[in-house]
């Protein structure tokens, strides 16, 4: 089984930061946003933020100059971003049941590389994408398919994520979702997008599921 896991909001509690940093440098350039619509989008590629946020003729004039902004922005306090609770045991629990383990985010690689650091998590992942890996980000499925690449050999694949285009990405891709409500979408919202079970958190995820992680979930 391929284990494709979401860094920002399932593993490093990241989305809030990431809605600020937009926040700022969308006002940077003189579009003043509400946080609460921010929040909504995170997950959603960041290619496709000004667009969807704003509109099509912001991110024509402005789209490159804001995206700089906001990696300067979250550059600024990512050191505050924290593994999520049972974020490694997570991990772990999946390389002892023998699953290929890759981390599937359209961040950047310096942003994932900090990631990797931060849960320790560079020697037990078999591998893990970037956003240099694909023109198409969420919610098309070239993140999660190239994530699904990268652990050859393997056949059935499932996603833990956070985010309704987590759920929507991996709906595409041909392979179920288990959500966690750490990225602050509810569990109507995922469950509606499509995703197979919803938990609290990874904790709970793994406590509900024990010894076979990626099995059926209890009721």
């Amino acid at each position: 089984m391929r284990a494709i896991l979401d860094i920002d909001g399932t593993l490093v509690d990241s989305n809030y930061q990431h809605a600020l940093s937009w926040f700022r440098a969308a006002r940077d350039h003189g579009y003043v946003l509400p946080l609460s619509r921010i929040h909504r989008a995170i997950g959603l590629g960041g290619d496709l933020m000004v667009a969807h946020l704003i509109d099509e003729e912001a991110e024509e004039r402005s789209g490159e100059a804001i995206r700089a902004s906001e990696a300067e922005h979250y550059f600024s306090v990512i050191d505050e971003v924290q593994p999520l609770d049972g974020a490694r045991d997570l991990v772990l629990a999946l390389k002892r049941a023998d699953h290929a383990v890759v981390m599937a985010s359209s961040a950047k690689p310096e942003e994932v590389d900090h990631y990797l650091t931060l849960l320790g998590a560079r020697g037990l992942v078999d591998s893990w994408t970037t956003a240099g890996d694909v023109e198409n980000t969420k919610p098309a499925p070239d993140l999660v398919q190239t994530a699904m690449a990268k652990a050859e050999g393997e056949q059935d694949a499932i996603l833990i994520g956070d985010s309704v285009w987590d759920v929507e990405a991996a709906k595409r891709a041909g392979i179920p979702t288990l959500a966690v409500l750490t990225g602050g979408y509810s569990e109507a919202e995922l469950l509606e997008a499509g995703a197979q079970a919803v938990f609290s958190s990874v904790r709970e995820l793994l406590e509900q599921l024990g010894e076979t992680p990626l099995g059926t979930p209890g009721t």
